[in-house]
């Protein structure tokens, strides 16, 4: 997607959205986490408004964050318990952070949103120099076989159809660079909105062998946090690597 930088599908509309945006499998993620944080302490990288953040740290564990978006960290910052966080602005595959961690985790799949297989394989490496010996990297992300069903590589769908408004999700697959190109349009009688972004996409196989170049392996892989078994058919899965 010609012009497009990370930053733009993190700007302040977009947090705002975020502030309220929910999945329903938090309360199983949190205690998934907080089973592998021990005493902590934990680090998310991206971590947006803090939907798994600020519950883990409510169960005690101090919960540091990276993020590239100032207007995410806004909204984060707002929210009851947000300002006791240690948030740094920046590249999350760089960690720029101090010290090591027991836990450091990245959630939907928000590891794509590093647009290089370089910038993720450097990811591993730098979330291994801040991972304690017995401490957990978690990694959750689709898995990219359902792109390979797009009739054309392509696909365009209605996300809301309502009175006033209709949300539109286009996306375009390049299966030879791994890449999806994405746009949320919103359309309402004020004008229309798009929301691009943009993800390089692995196969889990491919996050293992990085994670072996950072000196770490999987040591569990799961369907979701609920730990359902990870099998051929699984659209996700919960990945954990470690020494």
């Amino acid at each position: 997607m010609k012009g497009y930088e990370p930053a733009m599908s993190f700007g302040e509309e977009d947090a705002r959205e975020y502030l309220d945006l929910r999945r329903g499998d938090e309360e199983a993620a949190v205690a998934f986490l907080e089973r592998l944080a021990g005493e902590g302490p934990a680090l998310e990288l991206a971590i947006g408004t803090g939907r798994i953040a600020l519950p883990l740290a409510e169960r005690g564990i101090r919960v540091d964050g990276i993020d590239i978006s100032p207007a995410m960290v806004e909204q984060l910052r707002a929210r009851p318990g947000g300002d006791k966080l240690q948030v740094v602005i920046g590249d999350f595959a760089d960690v720029p952070v101090p010290g090591t961690y027991r836990l450091v985790y990245v959630v939907w799949n928000t590891i794509f949103n590093l647009l290089t297989q370089d910038d993720q394989v450097r990811c591993f490496g730098n979330v291994a120099a801040h991972l304690s010996d017995e401490g957990s990297f978690v990694v959750e992300a689709f898995v990219p076989s359902f792109l390979h069903r797009l009739r054309n590589d392509q696909y365009v769908e209605a996300e809301k159809i309502e009175v006033d408004a209709v949300k539109l999700d286009l996306l375009r697959h390049d299966a030879a660079r791994q890449m999806i190109e994405e746009s949320h349009v919103t359309i309402t009688e004020h004008g229309t909105r798009l929301a691009p972004v943009v993800q390089r996409y692995a196969w889990p196989a491919e996050l293992d062998l990085m994670a072996r170049i950072a000196g770490l392996r999987l040591k569990e892989r799961w369907g979701g946090w609920d730990r359902t078994p990870f099998e051929s058919k699984s659209g996700v899965h919960v990945s954990v690597y470690g020494r």
